[in-house]
C-alpha cells in the first residue's frame, strides 16, 4: 500500500503492518474526537513513525498514486478533524 505524508513523500508499507497502524490512527481519531491536544499531537507522531519504520520511502520522482493520505506532521487538530472519513485517515 503506497502511504503519502503531506509535504514528505511516499511509503511503500507492507500489508502486515496495516493492523498496528489502524490501532494508531484509532486513537489519532479519539484524540479529535476529544479535543485532546495532547494526545492528538503525539497519537499523529507514533502514526507517521509508524510509516516511515515499517514503509520503503520511494524516489521523490516515482510516479505512483497514494492509496492514503496522511496530513503532514504540524497539521493542527482542525486540519485533521477536517480530513477525517467515517474510518479515521486509514480505512479498515
Amino acid at each position: 500500500m503506497i502511504v503519502r505524508i503531506l509535504g514528505e513523500g511516499q511509503w511503500d508499507v507492507s500489508e502486515e503492518h496495516l493492523t498496528a497502524l489502524n490501532d494508531l490512527d484509532e486513537v489519532v481519531e479519539a484524540a479529535v474526537e476529544n479535543g485532546d491536544e495532547v494526545t492528538f499531537s503525539q497519537s499523529l507522531a507514533a502514526l507517521l513513525d509508524g510509516v516511515r519504520k515499517h514503509g520503503a520511502v520511494l524516489p521523490d520522482e516515482s510516479l505512483v498514486n497514494s492509496d492514503l493520505i496522511l496530513p503532514p506532521a504540524d497539521a493542527t487538530i482542525d486540519e485533521v478533524r477536517a480530513l477525517l472519513s467515517d474510518e479515521g485517515l486509514i480505512p479498515g
